[in-house]
């Protein structure tokens, strides 16, 4: 072994090394990752994706993964000749929409995030929020169509795939009481799963490095008052106010903490959980 590898691995042991106390800390812990449809990237980075999933699992954590796929459910309706119809900036889901979009996620997005989790010797399973009810809604507004927002969650066939060791991956589609099929934006999916488990993460992987103050710098820790001031003051705008709305809505209903981070960095949700400088912004409350 050359002078060079030795130091190599020498350093990842040390690096290893460092992450005890955080193994401990998450040993047992419930943490929902949302990947978003841009954070899915290339095979490779699924790839990397699944075996940072897997060794969560091996080391104690209860990952749950709740998945978008807009990008994928755009190019299809395309590809079949489908126009889509918006209502401020919100597409309006049809009958025949709805079904493009559970076509794509609970079957080509849900299958492959299945297959690379399983690939690297996890053990996952496919699943939406209409199964064992997990997931009941209403509709959001009647002008969007079959668009729906969860008001009854039933989260206790997830707890019993926890105790078999199986990883739930899940496609934000709800049901309505009487059997209606409803599409769920992804982050409101996995900020509702989250609270109905009380898990003690919830990370929503984005295409963006985190929360950011005026300046443009991103801001490592923040609490919920400081999100409400940075959004009444237009600092926090645009697409980043859903996604901190979901993070406090998630953490009212339980959650102890949201992470904002960038999906596409490699092993993102290892430097997050077991590293001491994490990655993206940390949204909880004041200790």
């Amino acid at each position: 072994m050359t002078d060079t590898h030795a130091t190599d691995w020498a350093q990842t042991a040390h690096t290893l090394s460092q992450a005890l106390p955080f193994f401990q800390r998450y040993a047992g812990a419930t943490v929902v990752i949302k990947l978003g449809g841009h954070a899915m990237g290339s095979d490779a980075a699924m790839q990397s994706f699944a075996r940072d999933i897997v060794l969560m699992s091996h080391v104690g954590v209860n990952p749950v993964i709740v998945h978008g796929g807009g990008p994928m459910i755009n190019a299809t309706l395309k590809a079949q000749g489908v126009v889509s119809d918006f209502v401020n900036g919100k597409r309006v889901t049809d009958a025949r929409t709805v079904e493009v979009v559970e076509m794509v996620l609970s079957g080509l997005v849900g299958k492959r995030i299945v297959s690379a989790i399983q690939a690297v010797g996890g053990q996952a399973v496919g699943i939406s929020g209409k199964d064992a009810r997990l997931m009941v809604c209403e509709q959001t507004d009647p002008a969007l169509g079959y668009v729906g927002t969860p008001v009854e969650m039933n989260p206790g066939f997830l707890e019993r795939l926890k105790d078999s060791k199986t990883i739930p991956v899940i496609a934000p589609i709800g049901m309505g009481r009487a059997g209606e099929t409803y599409n769920v934006n992804g982050d409101t999916a996995a900020g509702a799963i989250a609270a109905a488990l009380k898990a003690d993460r919830l990370l929503l992987l984005t295409d963006v490095a985190g929360v950011k103050d005026a300046e443009g710098r991103v801001i490592s820790e923040i609490t919920p008052d400081a999100i409400r001031d940075l959004t009444d003051a237009g600092v926090i705008a645009g697409g980043m106010i859903p996604k901190t709305e979901t993070a406090l809505a998630a953490m009212a209903g339980g959650v102890r903490a949201v992470v904002i981070l960038d999906g596409r960095a490699p092993n993102a949700c290892l430097l997050e959980l077991y590293t001491q400088a994490g990655a993206g912004t940390l949204i909880r409350t004041a200790r």
